[in-house]
């Protein structure tokens, strides 16, 4: 499901993509450091904006670092870290391994029933630190089968389900800016989980899964509508960061914001439009 909340690279500054890059990097050496090798091929950007974020809001001391990567091997990376970085990789820990286990209850994926096996003492470790954190996770696996299972059409209903799980892991402690955390949270997240079904919705048509945009496909201003409850999501996020103090990563994260995150949406809907124009259903195009 995540994955979405990502730069716009074409619209970055080349200082603010290595700046990017490197708190990627950062997080991905605290997955190595912390979790082991497997972990560190978990990271989302979703995180990695949480990463930028906290950094720009708290501005705490920061150290660069240069290591080799396995996925680049032939020089050291620039690596940016900091408490939110770990406290970044730690929240990518518990939310991939939330994933993987929602895939197997849900499709019985069994690569992701393996995967979620191998994080399993991953998880056990980052979730000892953060009870509240961990304590939403599980509220909302439990209230989300019960809305897959009752095929609620409130996309309100399912999407807020997301939105609460992030409003707490945004959240690192509680503190004056933890209203305004909260609600970026709660806004990316409900974004997050109505991107993925947007995205899915043919597949799980076809496979009979729950997708609550399913109940407005049929209607002859589904795109148009679809498109305006994402903009609302984005729009809100964006309300709340406004209100932040943060001068340290905000063009990065504006770019994010206003940009970067309808990257996979203007990629799905004009692959919809060219299907649209050429009379081609997904079903046909999949043959």
């Amino acid at each position: 499901m995540f994955g979405y909340i990502t730069i716009n690279r074409e619209e970055l500054k080349m200082k603010d993509f290595d700046r990017y890059r490197g708190y990627y990097c950062g997080i991905c050496r605290e997955l190595k450091e912390h979790y082991g090798e497997r972990a560190r091929m978990t990271l989302t950007y979703d995180m990695t904006f949480l990463a930028v974020l906290l950094s720009g809001l708290y501005e705490k001391p920061e150290r660069e670092e240069k290591h080799f990567c396995v996925l680049h091997p032939s020089a050291k990376r620039p690596c940016i870290r900091n408490p939110y970085t770990r406290y970044a990789a730690d929240m990518n820990v518990l939310l991939v391994y939330h994933n993987l286990m929602d895939d197997w209850q849900d499709e019985r994926k069994l690569l992701s029933y393996r995967a979620a096996r191998l994080l399993r003492k991953a998880y056990l470790k980052a979730a000892a630190g953060y009870p509240r954190q961990v304590k939403a996770i599980r509220r909302y696996l439990r209230e989300l089968h019960q809305t897959e299972e009752a095929g609620s059409p409130d996309i309100d209903l399912a999407s807020g389900l997301t939105g609460k799980l992030m409003a707490e892991i945004f959240v690192p402690r509680e503190d004056e800016w933890s209203q305004e955390l909260r609600k970026i949270g709660f806004y990316l997240g409900k974004f997050i989980y109505l991107m993925d079904a947007y995205e899915d919705a043919d597949k799980d048509r076809d496979n009979g899964n729950y997708n609550p945009f399913l109940f407005l496909a049929g209607r002859p201003d589904y795109e148009e509508k679809a498109g305006r409850i994402l903009k609302m999501m984005a729009a809100s996020a964006a309300e709340y960061f406004e209100l932040l103090p943060i001068i340290e990563n905000v063009d990065i994260l504006r770019n994010i914001l206003y940009s970067g995150i309808w990257t996979k949406y203007g990629l799905l809907r004009g692959k919809k439009d060219s299907r649209a124009a050429a009379g081609i259903s997904k079903r046909e195009e999949n043959r």
